[in-house]
């Protein structure tokens, strides 16, 4: 229909059908909103690829040490969060934030702690954290950059860890032998493995009963199902733990777990995982300084009890 302008003109117009608007925005309006929805849609496009990545459940387990409150904290708001309490017995309830899902695995250990976490998370990809390590600012999203876009192939990726020994002494061979975890291979401190490739490995071995090689066990498990794993960009501080001499003594309770290594994965096992020597050899002279010490100490003793008279007629004995 025509209508007749001020001018005598007359101008076609469109009736609109009922229940509809007419549309009265002019093109260079309607350019105008188009670029600017264009712009807002690029820059989500820009977040996404920066932040978001593949749907991720982090896993710690703990023993309750205070430790767990700065890793949490750390990590912030985001991902789903399941801390495994591994506590024996009937203890107080953790004090985490209520976001915090906790899960009881009964005191058998981190690795089937491990298994109780992974296994009840729903996501794709599953991070592990131990409750001592501090991720590094920014966590989240740097872990989901090292997850996204990663082929199929791979199963698993290992933060960069950085670990800080004390500057104003010696550190002691406990603080040392941390100190190695900054370059080990597919540690669990921070470890974020692909689902499907934790179900083709079985999980964690709990007859590993320590923090130590279940991790590099699982690793190597994961490889032989036909996964690869990379080191990823994110960054994570594990702190260590003051240690006295006996502390490196103690530390040869793993020499258990390299003998189980070696007969589940054969005897190159450690060249497999890019290992240093192992506890047994590493700390075998410190075993014997213990020895010793614990010889001189007693054989002191004996001779301050013995009296003159006693000392005397051992060294003419010995000199006999």
């Amino acid at each position: 229909m025509t209508r007749p302008t001020p001018g005598g003109e007359r101008r076609r117009t469109t009736a609109a059908a009922p229940g509809a608007t007419a549309e009265t925005t002019p093109r260079a309006t309607q350019a105008k909103a188009r670029g600017k929805a264009s712009a807002t849609a690029a820059a989500r496009s820009r977040t996404a690829r920066k932040g978001a990545g593949p749907a991720v459940t982090v896993v710690i387990p703990t023993i309750g040490r205070p430790s767990l409150a700065a890793t949490l904290a750390a990590i912030g708001p985001g991902p789903e969060i399941v801390v495994v309490d591994d506590r024996t017995g009937e203890p107080e309830p953790l004090a985490v934030p209520a976001r915090v899902r906790v899960l009881r695995s009964g005191g058998r250990g981190p690795a089937a702690a491990r298994n109780v976490g992974w296994r009840a998370a729903t996501t794709p990809w599953v991070a592990f954290l131990d409750d001592d390590v501090v991720p590094g600012p920014g966590w989240v999203e740097a872990l989901a950059r090292d997850l996204a876009d990663l082929p199929a192939t791979v199963g698993g990726t290992q933060a960069r860890l950085e670990v800080p020994l004390p500057g104003d002494r010696r550190p002691t061979d406990a603080e040392r032998n941390t100190a190695g975890l900054a370059g080990a291979r597919w540690i669990t401190a921070d470890m974020a493995y692909r689902r499907s490739a934790l179900e083709a490995a079985g999980g964690f071995d709990e007859r590993f009963p320590a923090a130590y090689r279940e991790d590099c066990d699982l690793a190597l498990r994961v490889e032989a199902a036909g996964f690869s794993l990379v080191r990823g960009e994110r960054l994570t501080r594990h702190p260590v733990r003051p240690g006295g001499f006996w502390s490196s003594v103690r530390l040869q309770r793993g020499n258990a777990d390299d003998a189980l290594m070696r007969r589940v994965h054969g005897p190159g096992w450690r060249d497999a995982i890019g290992g240093a020597p192992g506890r047994l050899r590493r700390h075998a002279l410190t075993t014997g300084a213990a020895v010793l010490a614990l010889g001189l100490s007693a054989a002191a003793a004996l001779t301050a009890r013995s009296g003159p008279g006693r000392r005397a007629l051992g060294a003419a004995a010995g000199a006999a």
